[in-house]
């Protein structure tokens, strides 16, 4: 089974702790919101750490570097049985300058056309009750132990 890696960037802003989410691109994903946002995340190559997956898979979804500590979450696993292995690191992105690389695809299908769409086509700070609504269903757990990281330091 594919197995993922990937960060969960978080911030204080007034008191409270806010998550960047980012959402899926691509046709399928256009109409999706609740229940479709997802942490900047990827394949974990053969021969590359998780940590190094998850650095490499935010710089390419996100366009800028996560540099710092990452805190191990855990993993998880997702409905279609992949595995994602998620750290968190408190830092900041602004939103605005957003360079998703992209991919392709036969859109639409059985056309002959392919289009190419990025991989995050958008990303947003959310406050947690938002991200629970937001967030993919097996990733909400990552939010509860980050909340716990965050409340015991």
């Amino acid at each position: 089974m594919p197995r993922s890696a990937g960060i969960l960037l978080y911030r204080r802003r007034a008191g409270r702790l806010e998550v960047l989410l980012a959402h899926p691109g691509g046709p399928f994903w256009r109409k999706r919101d609740q229940g479709a946002w997802t942490i900047p995340k990827g394949l974990v190559d053969a021969n590359e750490s998780a940590e190094d997956a998850a650095r490499r898979e935010f710089r390419e979804e996100l366009g800028v570097e996560c540099g710092g500590a990452l805190i191990a979450l855990g993993s998880v696993r997702q409905r279609s049985g992949k595995i994602v292995e998620a750290f968190a690191a408190e830092g900041d992105f602004a939103i605005e300058t957003l360079a998703s690389n992209t991919f392709d695809v036969e859109w639409p299908p059985h056309s002959g056309h392919i289009a190419t769409f990025p991989e995050i086509d958008r990303a947003e700070w959310m406050d947690i009750p938002l991200a629970r609504v937001k967030l993919l269903e097996a990733q909400r757990a990552l939010l509860d132990r980050l909340e716990s990281i965050v409340a015991s330091a």
